[in-house]
């Protein structure tokens, strides 16, 4: 799509055909407001119900979950492609199927996996609101190898790319970031479990973080102004937190990109797809967002 050379051009994914990001995405291409802000260049499969800017193979309506799983991770490998010649700013992604990605031939976890390896980057997973952000020290991984996965290197990489994030992403200039506790009341003086004395506390040390706090407070402070981010152990503790507090406006966002990448804060909705019901508010954030942070990378 062409447009105005100073506006931010974003790379849009359609995500999985089946679900409900043909829909939100179209509602974008019709805000006026969002069109005042960025250029769209959308990357998906032609007879994806879209104008279709980088065809990325073909869709028909019906067809497989492995073949919306191919289709969504060609158009994030192609976008990607995009954003490292420097031909878009920036990415943003409507939602994808983490089975049909697999079963497409890509073996990821989800997104933040997949842009990091095809990027070479260290990244962190945000979800941020006017009234909240929060980021993952660990992401996609069952609940039971979070004590394995959370280590003091996983901790401290994530404090450096949200400080980074912070700073750069979203101007703040001295960002205030707290570490959520793995255990209820922090453990309790290792009543519950000694890793928040043994690991959090000591990481949190090291990289320049408040706490750990239990994760029963720590999120009420954050909303409250307190804390400018919370580092969250893992996937749950943290994704309810922030999307109790925002869901609709929250945005998801890749830390450590050579690019920006933003995304909304819920998925595929494959039920609900094709009925027009769909709420696109979250992914016009997301593209909103998307844009900020290129002007203001531009302006740094």
């Amino acid at each position: 799509m062409s447009g105005d050379v100073n506006r931010p051009r974003l790379a849009v994914t359609v995500g999985d055909p089946r679900g409900i990001g043909p829909e939100i995405i179209r509602a974008a291409l019709e805000d006026p407001a969002l069109r005042d802000v960025c250029d769209m260049v959308i990357v998906g499969p032609a007879g994806a119900d879209l104008p279709i800017d980088v065809v990325i193979g073909d869709w028909a309506p019906g067809g497989t979950a492995a073949a919306a799983g191919k289709s969504s991770g060609d158009a994030i490998a192609r976008a990607v492609q995009l954003a490292l010649k420097g031909e878009v700013d920036g990415i943003v992604t409507a939602p994808i199927d983490k089975f049909a990605l697999l079963s497409g031939g890509y073996d990821f976890p989800g997104h933040t996996e997949m842009l990091a390896q095809l990027t070479g980057s260290r990244v962190a997973m945000m979800l941020a609101s006017d009234r909240l952000r929060v980021v993952l020290a660990t992401t996609h991984i069952a609940l039971r190898d979070v004590p394995h996965a959370l280590t003091r290197d996983a901790i401290e990489t994530a404090a450096q790319v949200t400080r980074d994030g912070l700073r750069e992403w979203f101007g703040v200039a001295s960002p205030r970031i707290a570490l959520c506790a793995l255990n209820p009341h922090a453990g309790d003086h290792g009543r519950f479990g000694d890793e928040d004395d043994t690991l959090l506390a000591p990481a949190a040390r090291e990289a320049g973080l408040f706490g750990p706090f239990p994760a029963d407070t720590v999120f009420v402070r954050a909303i409250r102004g307190e804390f400018d981010a919370v580092i969250a152990p893992y996937h749950d503790v943290g994704m309810t937190a922030i999307k109790v507090a925002s869901f609709g406006s929250a945005v998801n966002v890749t830390l450590g990109l050579p690019f920006p990448r933003t995304s909304p804060d819920h998925g595929t909705a494959l039920d609900i797809a094709g009925r027009g019901i769909a709420d696109p508010s979250s992914f016009i954030a997301a593209t909103r967002l998307c844009a900020e942070i290129v002007n203001r990378r531009r302006e740094a």
